[in-house]
């Protein structure tokens, strides 16, 4: 049987673009710009502040551009104690992001093997934490009982381990081949030397991701300083920003000015000073992370 094959029809490939798409693309790079100046100028306003005389920024003469440049603020500031504080802080961010992040994994890989036969009720007595809790008396209560008032353990003993990253993690683990951890089993090896040779080396991604979280939640804490932290010396940075922030202390560094820098620095200079000394660690820290922050957080909410 002889005759003509049919021509198929292919349907004609929809173009990218358009003035529709053009204006959709435009009308968004717009929206986002305005977000974004809408979302740093307080940040910039403040590094204009800082660095501005005391005097131009009391007539309200500082609002683009630096007016009379200056740093006497940030000297005045590194006189007094905030290197004290500073140090605090640094030294409960890391001790403490050490703690959480070894106890989140020794919390989460057990709820991860199905050969703990105690899984499912651990896992729900510890999801049971996220709408539930003791409030603040009690844990203040429990901090005096066991002695650790006016300690650095005050600190971080308390909140070692956040439920919603331990999830995060636990489901980082989880997402791991069951053969992997089977065969390294095979090869003699215990839990702990698996927990932390094979799967703490593959779980990089959300391990960093959970670090910045962590150690983000520990540099800007100040409440549980102004609670359990009597002694000075023993503040952290934030406690010295909130005395300036909110309590409207004068410094001691703003009354050791002198007289020859007056109306140079002024009690909101140094206030923006300290602003910008207190974020200027975690702006660093953060670009070094920022590459495994979506992937961390997409694998833990992938698999449950």
């Amino acid at each position: 049987m002889t005759g003509k094959a049919k021509t198929v029809k292919r349907p004609a490939p929809i173009r990218e673009g358009g003035a529709s798409r053009s204006v959709f693309v435009a009308f968004n790079y717009c929206l986002l710009f305005l977000m974004m100046l809408i979302t740093l100028y307080p940040l910039y306003l403040t590094v204009i502040v800082s660095v501005s005389n005391g005097m131009n920024v009391m007539r309200g003469e500082v609002s683009v551009l630096p007016v009379n440049v200056t740093l006497e603020t940030y000297k005045n500031i590194f006189k007094g104690d905030i290197l004290i504080y500073m140090r605090n802080s640094v030294l409960y961010t890391v001790l403490g992001t050490f703690v959480n992040i070894v106890m989140s994994c020794l919390c989460a890989y057990p709820l991860t093997r199905k050969s703990f036969c105690a899984r499912r009720f651990y896992t729900a007595m510890v999801t049971v934490t996220l709408f539930f809790g003791g409030g603040m008396v009690p844990m203040y209560l429990a901090v005096r009982t066991f002695g650790l008032m006016d300690s650095i353990w005050s600190l971080i003993l308390p909140g070692a381990i956040s439920t919603y990253n331990m999830i995060i993690i636990r489901t980082a683990f989880a997402s791991l081949p069951d053969s992997l951890i089977e065969s390294a089993q095979l090869d003699g090896a215990n839990d702990l030397r698996i927990l932390f040779r094979i799967v703490i080396p593959l779980s990089k991604a959300t391990l960093s991701t959970m670090v910045l979280f962590y150690a983000v939640s520990h540099w800007n804490s100040y409440f549980d300083a102004m609670m359990y932290i009597r002694t000075k010396t023993k503040y952290p940075l934030q406690i010295h920003l909130r005395n300036l922030l909110v309590a409207g202390i004068a410094s001691e560094e703003l009354q050791a000015a002198g007289t020859g820098q007056a109306f140079a620095v002024t009690e909101r200079t140094m206030r923006a000073a300290t602003i910008i000394v207190s974020t200027l660690p975690i702006l660093i820290v953060y670009p070094f992370v920022q590459r495994y922050f979506v992937t961390g957080v997409m694998i833990g909410s992938v698999k449950g």
